[in-house]
């Protein structure tokens, strides 16, 4: 490739907060400081706790069986995730399922424009970064059931209260690994990335 689809490439990875560049240092990808992990969970949070609560109103007998099925799924795929070497492309595949599942629950709240939000704030993807950096494996036996039947429950209060507490699960974990490893990370104190 040519010098400028690089240059391009990296300075909307930048600007998306995703690498960090100095000159005469280099470009590497970007460590997220504490509060970068706090606002992304409470981005996330508000985005998906709207989406529980509309999606708990509108869901339809059918979609209420997809979406218990979906959280079954995943849960299985998270028992055996406990038990399994961290095969790379048994992680991809866990870690889509998960979005497509939360993705599904914003779609199913009836509003393209939450939707969308949830799409282009990128709080899946972070959250699916911080999982993989902080090494979080442990979820809660019918972590996502529990989820899927609050919401399939047409409470909008329970699926709300279930939300949040889904998404605030590990939040002080992944936090306390990823500045661990911010600490420890000499290159970035070493140049002065902070």
């Amino acid at each position: 490739m040519s010098f400028l689809p690089i240059t391009e490439a990296l300075q909307r990875l930048e600007a998306e907060g995703l690498v960090e560049s100095r000159p005469r240092i280099g470009t590497r990808v970007r460590i997220p400081t504490e509060q970068d992990i706090r606002n992304n969970y409470i981005i996330r949070e508000a985005l998906e706790s709207q989406a529980a609560r509309l999606c708990a109103e509108l869901i339809t007998a059918d979609r209420k069986k997809q979406l218990l099925a979906s959280a079954n799924h995943l849960d299985k795929l998270h028992r055996v995730r406990g038990t399994e070497s961290q095969d790379s492309r048994f992680l991809f595949s866990l870690h889509t399922d998960h979005m497509r599942f939360h993705m599904r629950i914003a779609e199913l709240a009836q509003c393209p424009g939450l939707s969308s939000a949830i799409e282009k704030a990128q709080v899946l993807i972070f959250n699916w970064l911080y999982d993989t950096a902080a090494h979080n494996h442990a979820t809660p036996l019918r972590f996502h059931s529990n989820l899927a039947e609050a919401i399939c429950s047409g409470d909008p209060l329970a699926a709300d209260s279930a939300m949040r507490t889904h998404i605030r699960h590990g939040l002080s974990y992944v936090i306390e690994q990823l500045v661990s490893f911010e600490h420890g990370n000499s290159w970035r104190l070493k140049n002065g990335m902070d």
